[in-house]
């Protein structure tokens, strides 16, 4: 055989040929104009061993930098217990994919079920489902959700405190949908209710998109938008992080219909950006507008406990005019992630990473401004992420951080420098990181 790791035997091989009435590999192309087919030696390395491709990959590792992370802006380095990682590599877990047929499929079914639920107690909202990529993706889910939702409704609107690649996802979405779009204005770091009630005079707004924890880090304070949204029969959308939600109070107690956002906050690597697991939850009346899949209880003919697709609003599944949306992957894996982390951590423990990081941001916060470099932006309640201003170059000042094995001080589009601390980061890197601060104007 060429190829000795390929499972074909030269006789099976003969075996398939002959069932497709050829007799030479040549043969299955021979539709193919001959201009077209490549008939040089491919420019391939030289073959390797295993050995000599685990070492030069190695090789390659060496040239990362490791980082201690004290960014934020939507990925945040939060720990997981290393049973976390343990249960998703087991092979039934690992290679799980979209459960199509209920009898074979109760582990997958029922672990999704759990995360729905985990999902519905953290924003205390009445259904949760599963399927969406990342945050940014269901918050664009989200914002059809709410236009389908809303009766001769036309426009949605969008705070301006979202995440920066929130709105460039939903903007994307509203583009090739048609999606009249609306922004709510800023006013001192948070959303601007009274440039909202402005907005809801026209009479054409289906939903308003707000962060509960926006871009700045701040904790907003939305009293009075539901009630200012609902007497125009609109919705109240929020954008949350879901490890957020065991401290601060939850969309529900703000009175949101609809609530989405990323899981990744839930333990999950930063891993440059994905893969993540987002999130969406609504009240009951606005349950059969969801996309994707949701995972109900049930019992079997023998009356025990069992899983079933309760709602597959897919268009595989229903009329294609019907579908509420065209997402193909349920992020099963990630999904279980965060079901995993969440049964681990527990209220008690959820509550303690929030703890832990808001006395870790809180103590960096006050270390940066005593320096004398930096400057309050907005004086206003934030959790575990801050943003500053300096007349510091960020150029220079990021350099002198990446050289010392920090990844800090994230510019945002307004120039402020964006800073983040999980449960992670101890006391001694705090003071390191405001040590080589310090050393550029010392020097």
């Amino acid at each position: 055989m060429a190829f000795p790791y390929f499972p074909h035997t030269d006789e099976d091989i003969r075996l398939m040929m002959e069932r497709a009435g050829v007799k030479s590999f040549d043969e299955l192309y021979s539709d193919v104009p001959e201009e077209f087919i490549y008939g040089k030696e491919y420019d391939l390395p030289s073959a390797m061993s295993e050995i000599q491709v685990r070492q030069y990959f190695e090789k390659l590792a060496q040239k990362n930098i490791p980082l201690t992370c004290f960014c934020g802006a939507g990925s945040y380095d939060h720990y997981a217990p290393s049973v976390v990682p343990y249960i998703l590599s087991r092979s039934e877990f690992l290679t799980a994919y979209t459960p199509y047929q209920a009898e074979i499929s109760q582990g997958t079914l029922r672990y999704i079920f759990e995360f729905q639920s985990i999902i519905t107690e953290l924003t205390g909202l009445d259904v949760a489902n599963a399927s969406m990529y990342d945050g940014p993706t269901a918050a664009a889910e989200a914002m059809m959700m709410a236009l389908a939702s809303a009766k001769k409704k036309t426009r949605i609107l969008l705070s301006r405190t979202l995440l920066p690649q929130v709105l460039s996802v939903i903007e994307t979405y509203a583009k090739y949908h048609g999606v009249q779009l609306g922004y709510v204005e800023t006013r001192d770091g948070v959303t601007d209710l009274e440039a909202l009630r402005i907005h809801l005079k026209a009479g054409d707004v289906a939903a308003l998109m707000v962060p509960q924890v926006n871009r700045y880090g701040i904790v907003e304070d939305l009293s009075g938008f539901a009630e200012e949204l609902h007497q125009q029969k609109a919705l109240l959308v929020t954008y949350c992080d879901p490890s957020t939600l065991a401290v601060i109070r939850t969309p529900g107690e703000w009175g949101a219909d609809i609530a989405c956002g990323d899981c990744q906050s839930l333990g999950m690597p930063m891993s440059f950006g994905g893969p993540y697991a987002g999130f969406l939850a609504c009240r009951q009346e606005y349950l059969r507008k969801l996309p994707g899949r949701i995972v109900g209880a049930t019992v079997d003919k023998d009356g025990k406990r069992a899983f079933v697709l309760t709602l597959q609003a897919r268009e595989q599944h229903i009329r294609r005019e019907k579908a509420t949306s065209n997402i193909c992957s349920n992020q099963s894996l990630m999904a279980l992630y965060a079901t995993v982390y969440v049964a681990v951590m527990g209220p008690e423990g959820l509550r303690k990473v929030n703890d832990i990081s808001y006395a870790s941001a809180h103590h960096l916060h006050d270390a940066l401004l005593a320096t004398g470099l930096f400057k309050e932006v907005f004086d206003k309640p934030f959790l575990k992420e801050f943003v500053l201003s300096t007349t510091l170059d960020y150029k220079t000042l990021q350099q002198a951080l990446v050289s010392n094995g920090f990844f800090a001080a994230l510019r945002t589009e307004e120039g402020y420098l964006d800073f983040c601390c999980t449960e992670k980061r101890t006391p001694e890197q705090i003071d390191a990181l405001v040590s080589v601060i310090t050393s550029l104007v010392n020097n």
